[in-house]
């Protein structure tokens, strides 16, 4: 696995409802997407190859304008190692779940 990346993904909604039922499908898509995640409380850390990472980066901002959000503002970090792989959601955090 040569990247990670997480993304906190921030529709403008009119309430924290709404807002809950956007991010949640940036998350369903994140999970549709079949490569291992992590879901945090400020954001979702996604492991695999870094193209096909920032593919999915960008279509959480349309995901979330789909699902009724008139704009989306996003936070994230990358971890990407070409030659090599990563450290991993689980040996990052594995010990503390």
């Amino acid at each position: 696995m040569e990247a990670s990346v997480a993304i906190q993904s921030l529709p403008a909604a009119p309430d924290e409802e709404e807002l809950c039922r956007i991010v949640d499908e940036v998350i369903a898509y994140i999970a549709s997407t079949g490569y291992n995640y992590y879901v945090g409380p400020f954001e979702t850390t996604i492991e695999g190859p870094y193209d096909e990472l920032m593919d999915i980066v960008k279509e959480c901002q349309h995901i979330a304008v789909r699902a009724g959000a008139p704009s989306v503002a996003a936070y994230v970090k990358i971890s990407y190692k070409p030659e090599g792989e990563v450290l991993s959601i689980e040996k990052k955090i594995g010990k503390y779940h």
